[in-house]
């Protein structure tokens, strides 16, 4: 994988083999070839995934997926992404999308807008057989269409058919939606509000009070809500952002431990080594190095 810290469409462009236009759509029809990392890195752009064989495992902002022949995968921007481990025999397609060409896209249909960022929170669906069908063959026209530079309105045709594909997607993740609205509780909306604050919030907060004062809930109410919906404690998924946070900055930035610190609120360079090294079992320095 290449050493830098977003993932941009331009970025593959140059890393990855695949039909491509310009640096606003490309498709790759290995899945081995889609840059989601080992280190976390950021996305952005859209990705959007299909497993036809094997499995794939890979980790969205301290979450683990596992995935399977006939699901699909959507990732959207600011993500982080990391730790993807493929078996010897998978086999998928891929396609990354820049943000400016999905909005000009869909920009006369809002309600995919919404769908799509409703797939924030489901970055992995099972596709009925006749809804992968569809968008497996549409893959492959788009890919057609793309290597045909010499076609006037390649780019057009391209965005007419993508835009077919982001129907097709929409349908299935409305039903998925509607699926869980209807179950929705009250400790699932706790938890759903409760990680927008810390994705928004985590390099500045890190206090379980803080997020609890801003939800109007007790500490203890918020702790034991997020436990039982995520197996997991606030101060766990808190920690689990800043420590990916603090990876990528240490891996992919010339930015000194000090200015790092400084960032994400840490009172001093010695607390933020201390702070890593409790998560990680390195110091900031040797995680550089290595």
């Amino acid at each position: 994988m290449p050493d830098f810290r977003d993932i941009t469409v331009s970025q593959s462009v140059r890393f990855c083999d695949g039909s491509h236009i310009g640096n606003d759509i490309l498709l790759l029809d290995e899945v081995a070839k889609i840059p989601i990392p080992r280190e976390p890195r950021r996305m952005q752009c859209l990705l959007l995934a299909m497993c036809l064989r094997g499995t794939v495992s890979y980790y969205v902002d301290s979450v683990k997926h596992n995935v399977e022949p006939g699901d699909l995968i959507i990732i959207n921007q600011g993500r982080s992404v990391y730790n993807c481990t493929l078996s010897p025999d998978c086999r998928g397609i891929g396609i990354l999308v820049d943000y400016k060409f999905f909005n000009e896209t869909i920009k006369s249909v809002h309600e995919l807008s919404s769908l799509f960022l409703f797939a924030r929170n489901h970055p992995v669906f099972r596709l009925p057989k006749e809804r992968f069908d569809f968008i497996y063959e549409t893959f492959f026209r788009i890919k057609t269409k793309i290597d045909e530079p010499e076609n006037r309105f390649r780019r057009e045709m391209v965005q007419a058919m993508f835009l077919a594909m982001a129907y097709e997607l929409s349908n299935v993740i409305y039903s998925v939606q509607a699926q869980n609205d209807s179950c929705n509780t009250r400790a699932e909306e706790i938890f759903t509000q409760f990680i927008k604050l810390v994705e928004k919030h985590f390099r500045s907060e890190r206090r379980v009070g803080w997020y609890s004062e801003q939800l109007c809930i007790s500490p203890k109410y918020l702790s034991e809500t997020i436990k039982a919906v995520s197996k997991r404690t606030p101060n766990e998924w808190i920690d689990s952002y800043v420590t990916i946070e603090l990876r990528m900055l240490l891996r992919n930035t010339q930015k000194s431990i000090k200015e790092i610190a400084q960032e994400l609120n840490f009172s001093n360079q010695s607390f933020l080594g201390k702070y890593f090294k409790e998560h990680t079992g390195m110091s900031p320095s040797e995680y550089r190095r290595s």
